[in-house]
């Protein structure tokens, strides 16, 4: 398989926040990435109104939809039945359940390439790493794989943070940063000059196998800065924004004082802080062997247009 091209691929919570972006670049690449195209979805995702615009969308794409729960281990294996690839895009909260399923597909006499749920920050990249709260339950998947996984080989995709989750101010974590268009205020951690690298390349890991199969890919759409944003958000809006700052110091002292009151939010201040402080950037990345450009890449102007349009997460 390491120099064919997938053939059947099986994504797993496809209709999630980050799920739906990764499914849309999947479904949308010409020439196809693969002669079909799966999600695995519970039966509560296929009957809720909120859903049905995007998976008709998808199934008008030639997408299947395969009903299950993800908890019960003969639907899974179902649902592996003749899948090649699998894709998992499952949210923070349900990442163990990825032990599970890694399991399952060991067993399974299809499944070859798995693409763990690793988007976003780096958690192995470097020493401190580890030791980031956010970070447990995945290093737990990764020691899974490293210690019981022979026959199936993975993929884990690090792109860094998502610009579009990266953008909003929201409303009750204000001094962890972000942009608000309706306000025209942004609230920039530091300087505003430290770079920070986003992206979602998973289409394209899919696409050069060779360069992937068992590798831990550094990938990257764009590194900008928060000033630079700030700039681009003023030029589309045409108007001067309010700009705040939050010292790295502080942000640090509030991201404790969250983790310390077991405050839902308090994966957001470090993430946010990892971010403002470089710990996605890289020297090089993998782009260029997965065929990546610079002009293949969406650049800046288009994802804070969709923030000025309001069409973001």
């Amino acid at each position: 398989m390491a120099t064919q091209l997938p053939s059947k691929v099986l994504i797993i919570g496809a209709t999630g926040t980050i799920g739906k972006y990764i499914t849309n670049a999947i479904v949308s690449t010409k020439p196809p990435i693969a002669q079909q195209i799966s999600i695995f979805t519970s039966q509560a995702t296929t009957s809720s109104p909120s859903k049905q615009d995007l998976l008709s969308s998808w199934k008008s794409e030639g997408v299947s939809i395969i009903t299950g729960d993800l908890n019960n281990a003969d639907d899974v294996r179902k649902a592996y039945s003749g899948i090649d690839t699998v894709i998992s895009c499952l949210g923070r909260n349900a990442l163990l359940s990825q032990i599970e399923l890694l399991k399952l597909a060991e067993e399974s006499k299809d499944v070859q390439w798995f693409f763990p749920s690793e988007y976003g920050t780096d958690i192995e990249y470097d020493a401190s790493s580890k030791n980031e709260k956010p970070h447990q339950n995945k290093l737990k998947v990764r020691a899974f794989i490293r210690d019981n996984l022979k026959r199936v080989k993975c993929t884990y995709v690090v792109t860094g943070p998502y610009i579009d989750m990266f953008l909003p101010l929201v409303p009750v974590a204000e001094e962890a940063g972000g942009f608000d268009t309706k306000s025209k205020r942004a609230v920039v951690v530091g300087s505003g000059d430290e770079k920070v690298g986003v992206g979602k390349l998973v289409a394209a890991a899919l696409r050069h196998p060779e360069a992937s199969i068992g590798k831990v890919l550094r990938v990257q759409s764009f590194v900008t800065t928060p000033n630079a944003i700030v700039a681009e958000f003023e030029r589309q809006t045409g108007t001067k924004w309010t700009v705040d700052h939050t010292p790295n110091q502080r942000l640090r002292e509030i991201e404790k004082e969250k983790w310390d009151a077991n405050s839902p939010i308090a994966t957001l201040y470090t993430l946010k802080r990892i971010w403002a402080e470089g710990g996605t950037l890289y020297d090089k990345t993998d782009n260029e062997a997965l065929g990546l450009k610079p002009e293949d890449m969406e650049p800046l102007s288009v994802a804070v247009k969709r923030a000025v349009n309001g069409e973001g997460y």
